[in-house]
Order: C-alpha cells, then structure tokens, then sequence
C-alpha cells in the first residue's frame, strides 16, 4: 500500500524545525538575531535576497496547504505561508520602517522571542511528525 504523500505534515515539519533550530541558535548566541536584522538594513541586495526568498517560500507554503476547515493544522499551515507573504512585501518595500521594530523589539524581548521560536517549532515539527506517522 502507497502512503499518500501529505504537504502539510511536511511543510509544519520543516518550517518547525527550522523554527525549532534558529531559535536554539538565537540562545546560544543572543545577538545574532539583532546582527543579521542591522546587516539586511544596511544591504539592498541582502533586502532584496531575503524578501524574494520568503517570498517563495511563504508562497509555496501556502499553495501546497488545501483551505479545510476541519483540518486544523492545513488552516494554520496555509495562513502561516500567507503571512509570510505578507512579511516579505514589508521586506521588499519598507524594510527601514519594518527593521525598526524588530530592533526594538530584540532589544527588550531577545530572550522571549527565541524562546517562543523553539516552542512554536517544537509543536510544528511534532505535529508535522505525528501526522507522517
């Protein structure tokens, strides 16, 4: 018997653990996050670069994850793709404006940020695992 191959348990899976991953790497090393946000300020091609990336990847997100509303996780999977759209229009065209708050942001709440990052990822990545299963 063939499985069906399932986007959305992979698509939380990946963008959990990638979540999962980047907010471990924001706690060993607290001011990483703040450095690559003051880099991509300083830098059109790293603007550019970042906001087409997520972009695409927010498009592919959201494309591959069917609206159903019983499906709860395809829903949250489908509104995170269009959010990351979203951001990365700001990204592309007011990246002075939007970089601002998350400086001040990162600032207060480093710490915070990261934490809540692993524990998003943790439930992505897990959620993603059990439907594979």
């Amino acid at each position: 018997m063939t499985v069906p191959f399932d986007p959305t348990a992979w698509t939380a899976m990946l963008l959990g653990l990638t979540a999962l991953f980047a907010g471990i790497g924001a706690l060993r090393k607290p001011g990483a996050w703040r450095t690559m946000l003051e880099e991509v300020e300083n830098s059109p091609a790293l603007q550019f670069l970042c906001g087409l990336m997520e972009l695409v990847i927010g498009a592919v997100v959201y494309l591959a994850n069917p609206w159903v509303p019983s499906d709860l996780i395809s829903c949250v999977m489908k509104a995170m793709g269009g959010l990351m759209m979203v951001e990365a229009l700001a990204i592309l065209g007011f990246v002075d404006i939007y970089s601002q708050f998350w400086l001040r942001s990162l600032t207060h709440m480093h710490r915070g940020w990261a934490m809540s990052t692993v524990v998003l990822g943790l439930v992505l990545t897990v959620l993603g695992a059990l439907r594979l299963a």
